[in-house]
């Protein structure tokens, strides 16, 4: 029999060891139980780590060897990297990027960070120069952690950020003067570490998020974020159990609110063994098929898009043993119900079950199937733990939206943990979406007499293209930064691969004319100076932009002009 963990689950999470009747018996009965000290790092790692057999880690990729980390292991590395990052000078309350794709080291990173007491900062490899320096100058980061395929990016930006004085790379054979590598470093650093203790309400992350106008916004989760979303993780990702022969895997980046609290934290704080798969080139749904019977992931979170293109190559799936799979979870888009019989069938029985939530807040809506039905098109019902949500009449602001009718998504915030702190450095930005004690969301929905919610769409201009928020101000300024361009607006528009793409309507400086290959200049342009799934993969030259009177470019006028309005 494995050892009993050091640090005892909080029994208000372990409802799923019972039997329950009904969705509205489980709400009922129901609290969340946050302690007043809680740190992230106690309980996904040390607390497993006297198991020294128990498996955290499988890493794997296209461009590395598989290694194995268990929970003892993984206790080991990152009290040495605590060690060094402290000696280092990295304290309590300071930032510290993570600019690492989906790896071991990446959780190893997060983990040490929050056994400081000190705040992660994650940074999606997808950034270029520019993303990577405002979120870096913008957090005060202090250090930050790079893999090779990020590290010229923070070459190019580092002499820039005032706040930054250590930098460990992850497989970079050539590091400069002031780059040590992340492995090395431990070399001379002791295993014991003692985790700073941490109040419940301490930060612990910020992850940026692109909004409709002005810079990415830094969203500030404190560490009792992870018990807001651990029920809903419980009910809507393991449906309803948690097995000891559980293998968690998500192809979300780790970067992301799926990656890192819907999928790898929460497996964590469970003891299960989580799959970290990097591959150079994006997803690969054939690759998919095989990781999951080489691994035999039973639960997995798989963005829309990554299902469709699944779906594109089910001809493939037939060849590899698919059994194991007994829970996906999808979120961040609609699924439709056609994806979700072909995961179902073609998954041989696993249940499929949709999420709703954003990066402020998590588990909004989902579906229970073990305790509801599904309703075509719908959300699902209000997540478990959430105190109350609401559909704001857009008149009065008051939460007296009728039966299917339309209202903007809201919930009520005060003791919900999974509701983030606010804006990093931005409290006029957190007052607009935190009024009266309720949290704005900007989407729009229904919701039927029992409870289902369906989803309308955004109150602002924000693009959600395969489960990323694409924020069109950030798009224009970049594109419009290029001598060709004299300016230019950015809407959403209809995809059927990632439910919305950017599309830029462009005018041209004089001396250029219209042709594909400018298109072409144009899209790496933005891939090479913003995030890379940002880049506007459509693009119209137009005479001239329909502008307000203040100059600014009227979107409205463009989705009418895509007959979206």
């Amino acid at each position: 029999m494995s050892p009993v963990p050091t640090v005892p689950d909080i029994e208000a999470y372990t409802f799923y060891e019972e039997e329950w009747d009904s969705y509205e018996q489980l709400v009922d009965a129901f609290e969340h139980d946050v302690p007043e000290r809680f740190n992230l790092a106690t309980y996904l790692c040390d607390r497993w780590a006297d198991d020294k057999g128990r498996v955290a880690i499988f890493g794997d990729g296209t461009e590395e060897d598989p290694r194995t980390f268990t929970y003892w292991q993984l206790r080991q590395i990152t009290n040495r990297l605590a060690n060094h990052l402290r000696a280092q000078g990295v304290e309590r309350g300071d930032r510290v990027g993570v600019y690492l794709p989906q790896k071991p080291e990446t959780a190893m990173a997060h983990l040490a960070i929050w056994k400081l007491g000190a705040v992660s900062v994650p940074l999606s490899p997808l950034f270029g120069p520019e993303a990577l320096e405002f979120r870096l100058a913008d957090s005060g980061a202090k250090a930050c952690i790079a893999d090779a395929q990020c590290v010229e990016s923070l070459r190019e930006v580092k002499s820039e950020l005032a706040d930054l004085g250590t930098i460990l790379t992850v497989a970079v054979d050539d590091p400069d003067a002031d780059e040590d590598d992340f492995w090395a470093v431990q070399s001379d650093a002791s295993h014991a570490f003692e985790t700073v203790e941490t109040d419940a309400e301490a930060n612990a992350v910020i992850l940026y998020t692109s909004g409709t106008t002005g810079d990415p916004k830094g969203v500030v989760h404190a560490h009792r974020f992870l018990l807001g979303g651990l029920p809903n993780y419980l009910v809507g990702l393991c449906d309803l159990a948690v097995e000891e022969s559980d293998v968690v895997w998500t192809p979300a980046d780790w970067a992301w609110i799926a990656g890192l609290f819907v999928t790898m934290a929460p497996t964590l704080y469970h003891g299960r063994p989580l799959l970290a798969y990097y591959r150079d080139g994006g997803f690969d749904p054939v690759e998919t098929f095989e990781l999951v019977e080489r691994y035999g992931v039973s639960v997995t979170f798989l963005p829309p898009t990554a299902i469709r293109m699944m779906m594109a190559a089910s001809d493939e799936a037939d060849d590899y043993d698919l059994t194991s799979v007994r829970s996906i979870a999808s979120g961040g888009e609609s699924l439709g119900a056609d994806v979700s019989e072909w995961a179902e069938d073609t998954f041989e029985g696993a249940v499929v079950q949709e999420v709703y939530g954003q990066t402020e807040a998590m588990y909004i809506a989902q579906e229970i199937q073990q305790l509801f039905p599904r309703r075509e098109e719908s959300m699902g019902k209000r997540g478990l733990g959430r105190n109350e949500v609401a559909l704001m009449d857009p008149d009065t602001g008051e939460p007296t939206v009728g039966v299917n009718e339309v209202g903007e998504i809201a919930i009520r915030y005060e003791d919900d943990p999974i509701v983030f702190k606010g804006y990093w450095n931005k409290p006029e930005k957190t007052a607009e979406v935190q009024r009266d004690g309720w949290h704005y969301t900007s989407d729009t929905a229904t919701r039927d007499a029992d409870g289902y919610y369906y989803f309308v769409g955004r109150k602002d201009d924000v693009i959600i293209s395969a489960g990323h928020r694409i924020g069109p101000d950030e798009v224009e300024d970049t594109v419009a930064a290029h001598p060709a361009v004299v300016n230019v607006g950015v809407v959403g528009v209809p995809d059927p691969e990632r439910g919305a793409i950017p599309k830029a309507f462009v005018e041209l400086a004089p001396g250029y004319e219209p042709s594909d290959d400018l298109k072409r200049e144009l899209q790496q342009y933005t891939k090479d100076h913003l995030a890379k799934h940002e880049y506007p993969r459509e693009i119209e030259f137009v005479d001239a932009l329909p502008l307000t009177v203040t100059g600014k470019v009227r979107r409205t006028d463009l989705r009418e002009r895509e007959g979206l309005e």
